[in-house]
């Protein structure tokens, strides 16, 4: 992957990966096993949450202070595996005593009339959910708060957003959390995302057909210098699954539909997903740059989608991109 990341890559402390392998190969064993077979990943996968998703589980709870809520944010590009990791790790940090929670951009998107309204209000492209903008970034700001304060006998409801009817679920359907909370996770696609500070000029056939005064790019930007900014800086860790480009990130959101289209029948067409991952690229490019300059933790990924390498609290540079 270039001078780069073999230059700054360091490796999981000493004692982590002692305690990963020790229980890893102990009473976790079972555990991972069932993990795997739920989530249907391939049976090598093993090796990827033996070498870097256990050890950033026990890294994460080893960064917890007692009575306090650390709130650790998973960003990512689309495909790149985020709820799969948010998942295992709020699976294996409950195994280690920890109340752990988590929750996802996806579930605070402005429901289907508000995104409605928005597109005719400020531009047509708002109508589909995804870039900022296009979130309730204060039920977002109210559900954290609401985690991180809360106690013993506390009950916070979860949002939930359902995806096959574009709309949010009612929130009398939502789950609740019971307690007070060690540790939340909060993944998404755009999280930690900065304004751009390069001239807004059009990327790709989305922005340059549909767009082109550039008031969407503009309302995104304003919007992230807004706030998404006070949401953002709620995360104390941030965790990135690096992409090696946003070529990959098409191909891994390609290869989610049609797997989405094999189970249920239904999903976009490949010309329909395209125009729909346009509307992410512009920001997904710039976290590909920016974000592994200052993430907490950065889990690179390789074109097979595989991890290949893990660094920790060091700068090192840019994503291919």
């Amino acid at each position: 992957m270039g001078n780069k990341l073999e230059t700054g890559i360091c490796r999981w402390p000493e004692e982590v990966i002692k305690l990963s392998r020790e229980l890893a190969g102990t009473r976790l064993r079972q555990v991972i096993g069932s993990f795997i077979q739920k989530h249907q990943l391939p049976a090598d996968f093993s090796h990827e949450i033996e070498a870097y998703y256990l050890p950033l589980a026990l890294w994460l709870m080893k960064r917890h202070k007692e009575g306090q809520t650390l709130v650790v944010g998973i960003s990512g590009g689309q495909g790149t595996g985020k709820s799969t990791l948010s998942d295992f790790i709020c699976l294996i940090l409950a195994k280690q005593g920890f109340n752990c929670c988590t929750f996802s951009l996806d579930d605070i998107y402005l429901t289907h009339s508000q995104r409605l309204q928005l597109s005719q209000e400020v531009h047509p492209l708002l109508r589909t959910r995804g870039v900022p903008g296009t979130h309730d970034v204060q039920l977002g700001l109210d559900t954290l708060d609401a985690l991180c304060s809360a106690g013993d006998q506390s009950q916070v409801s979860l949002p939930r957003f359902d995806k096959s009817k574009d709309d949010r679920v009612p929130s009398n359907l939502w789950p609740v959390h019971s307690g007070k909370v060690d540790i939340v996770l909060l993944e998404g696609w755009c999280l930690g995302a900065k304004a751009s500070i390069t001239p807004i000029r059009p990327i790709n056939s989305l922005e340059r057909l549909e767009d082109t005064s550039g008031s969407w790019r503009r309302f995104i930007n304003q919007q992230l210098e807004g706030i998404y900014r006070e949401l953002f800086q709620r995360v104390d860790i941030m965790v990135m699954l690096c992409a090696p480009g946003m070529e990959s990130i098409f191909e891994w959101r390609k290869l989610q539909e049609q797997k989405l289209r094999k189970r249920t029948g239904a999903g976009m067409e490949e010309s329909e997903l395209d125009r729909f991952i346009e509307h992410y690229e512009r920001i997904t490019r710039n976290l590909l740059i920016d974000m592994p300059n200052w993430a907490d933790c950065i889990l690179y990924l390789g074109e097979d989608h595989h991890i290949r390498a893990v660094s920790i609290g060091v700068q090192i540079g840019e994503c291919k991109g």
